[in-house]
């Protein structure tokens, strides 16, 4: 081929390229701004759920149900390393095999799922460890928005890692399976695919879970074994939503019955045709507005014509994510479980807040049933940070915030079950990794930390007699109130994060009346000092104190939502946020008196209000008391130095009358 030839043929190339390109856009321009669904969740004939594909994992040493869909009264034949199983399709259509447990294998494999005229073939199927990826927006956050995402993704070379993202489903309506779809997203103004399993690469861990990814790759790492991180995360979605609706009627809890009430009064409530009148007639006010302005009218402001579900198809209608999302999962075998949200339920105070803690460890007990393990692990990774830093001169005021009672209740959650017996539960604090921002972007060390969990306790490749130690946060197990301070026990040694002053940060103190102040804390020491001379501290127990808090009664430790707090054990992991009074957000300092006949909402907003004023002037009295007493401290120092510098003076003076 000469030059000429070449060029030519170099030319129809780049055109081909150039048109395939075009062609792939003009495609994306054109799909609507609607989900696009290219298999729905139950095909015609014999087909299988969804979840089973090529390129997926399957679990290891466990069971494996298959199921699908055929003609009533088909049979129905499954073909998978070595097994052969069969069922008949019932008047429903549904079929179910259940494969015998399996070890983990790095081989592609195809299986065949046969019909009376049908076979199909799903190929390059992996046998290792499926993880599930719960939660909200924290949990789904992708990879390429984190701190060192790029490097990640640069770096996501694991063919033996696969990828599924779960679409939101069609809420109570959902079925055992899940569309295959273009997924339209009215926040992110695109759409995302979701529903198919993927091989982990860098073109394709682009949007997936910055946490699950990061778990995964460390485990996959570690372990050799094939992972397969299904996603299940939804953004601004609640914890009721995540948990079964049945499950929720059967708590007791009175905020939790509250929380169902006012669901149901709402969904009663709901008039459609109001609604639309209502929409149609804020369309007509803000189309006057504009036209009196002179301003135009936007190109896809049309006049509402369209009849809204209303509260019943909301996302956080109570147990409507469980349904859409998890439950069609069930009956799947998996690895374990991670689970990290609890954003959109810091905004009803500390009811809000004892809600979650009657609803979340059923939530859990509800998701390892659905999985058919009573025991399967489940990580627990605490709500992250959000807002601005708590500081030494602004220290009161973020310790008003919900979102510190949500963390508490992850804590909590965590202690009653792992306290109770229950070896499978773990759990990674969040609070430490700082950011200014609700979706904090320090993503890559609460993934390796869930991991070291999983590697310590599932996979028992961190091992030793402190393996627990890698991942179990260290405990406070005794408080005892001695000349002014408080006591507090450890289970064992503790350090700072840093290590550079041995400054241990992050504790609050506070007396009866309910005013915390930052405490002074410090290792124990009875002033006995080694053969190098230095004080020897017992580094089991830390020692809090303020000079205006004489009489302590309790503590607080990283009691804010980006809060102050840097103790952890000799492995690195953080002291758990926590405290050991049980005061009312909205009660402490003090009580604030509302009108009896003002709306809940507003007394909330007043409430929070005032106290977020009478902390602020706190802070403010302290730093002044702070000032006074430094200031006194250093007083008589100066007075001396004067003393001492007018002495030495006047010595000085009569040392030169005296020279000849």
């Amino acid at each position: 081929m000469n030059m000429t030839q070449r060029a030519w043929l170099g030319c129809v190339i780049l055109m081909a390229l150039l048109a395939g390109v075009a062609a792939s856009a003009a495609e994306k321009k054109a799909m609507p701004k609607e989900d696009v669904v290219e298999v729905p969740a139950i095909g015609q004939g014999l087909c299988v759920a969804n979840i089973f594909q090529s390129n997926m994992v399957l679990q290891r040493d466990k069971p494996l149900n298959i199921w699908g869909w055929a003609e009533p009264g088909e049979e129905v034949i499954v073909v998978f390393a070595g097994q052969q199983v069969q069922a008949r399709a019932a008047a429903d259509r549904a079929w179910q095999v259940t494969l015998q447990p399996m070890p983990a294998n790095r081989v592609p494999q195809t299986m065949t799922v046969k019909g009376k005229g049908t076979t199909l073939a799903l190929a390059n199927i992996l046998v290792g460890d499926v993880w599930i990826l719960g939660g909200q927006s924290n949990m789904e956050f992708p990879i390429s928005n984190v701190d060192d995402g790029e490097l990640e993704i640069v770096s996501a070379n694991f063919p033996q890692i696969r990828l599924l993202t779960m679409p939101v489903g069609k809420g109570f309506a959902s079925v055992r399976s899940f569309e295959r779809l273009h997924e339209w997203s009215d926040w992110s103004k695109r759409h995302f695919r979701k529903g198919d399993w993927d091989i982990c690469s860098p073109e394709t861990v682009r949007e997936f879970s910055a946490i699950g990814y990061i778990f995964g790759r460390r485990v996959h790492m570690a372990s050799g074994v094939p992972i397969g991180l299904i996603d299940a995360s939804i953004g601004g979605t609640t914890v009721e939503t995540w948990t079964p609706l049945d499950v929720l009627r059967k708590i007791r809890g009175a905020e939790t019955q509250a929380m169902l009430k006012d669901w149901d009064d709402r969904i009663a409530a709901f008039n459609p045709q109001a609604d639309l009148k209502a929409r149609v007639a804020a369309y007509e006010n803000r189309m006057k507005n504009l036209q009196a302005k002179g301003q135009p009218v936007l190109a896809d402001e049309q006049r509402p014509g369209d009849i809204r579900p209303g509260p019943v198809a909301d996302k956080n209608r109570p147990g409507c994510r469980y349904a859409s999302v998890i439950q069609p999962l069930r009956g799947l075998a998996v690895a374990g479980a991670l689970f990290h949200q609890g954003f959109n339920n810091c905004f009803n105070g500390s009811a809000g807040a004892r809600m979650y803690y009657q609803v979340f460890g059923k939530m859990i007990a509800a998701w390892r049933a659905n999985f058919d393990d009573p025991k399967l692990p489940f990580c627990i990774i605490s709500l992250c940070t959000a807002g601005e830093p708590q500081t030494m001169e602004n220290f009161a005021v973020p310790m008003y915030d919900a979102g510190t009672l949500i963390r508490e209740a992850h804590y909590r959650t965590f202690r009653d079950l792992h306290d109770a017996g229950d070896t499978a539960i773990g759990f990674a604090s969040s609070f430490d990794q700082r950011k200014s921002f609700y979706h904090p972007q320090i993503k890559i060390p609460v993934g390796e930390r869930a991991a070291k969990w999983a590697l310590a306790t599932q996979y028992k490749l961190l091992q030793g007699r402190d393996a627990q130690d890698y991942w179990l946060p260290p405990t406070i197990q005794k408080v005892e109130c001695a000349d002014g301070t408080l006591r507090l026990t450890m289970s064992g040694e503790v350090k700072t994060r840093d290590d550079s002053d041995g400054k241990l940060l992050g504790f609050a103190i506070a007396g009866e009346d309910r005013r915390f102040y930052p405490a002074d804390a410090t290792w124990l020491t009875d002033g006995t000092k080694n053969n190098r001379n230095r004080v020897q501290y017992d580094r089991k127990t830390i020692v809090l104190s303020n000079r205006f808090v004489p009489r302590p009664i309790h503590y607080r430790y990283a009691w804010a939502r980006n809060p102050m707090g840097n103790i952890v054990n000799h492995h690195g992991v953080p002291l758990a946020a926590q405290r050991s009074d049980d005061w009312i957000l909205e009660e402490t300092p003090v009580k604030i008196a509302t009108p009896k006949d003002m709306p809940e909402d507003a007394v909330r907003r007043q409430v929070a209000n005032q106290l977020r004023k009478e902390l602020e002037q706190a802070d403010l009295m302290r730093r002044i008391q702070e000032a006074e007493a430094t200031l006194a401290e250093l007083k008589p120092a100066l007075e001396k130095a004067k003393a001492d510098g007018k002495k030495n003076a006047a010595d000085a003076g009569q040392g030169r009358a005296g020279e000849p």
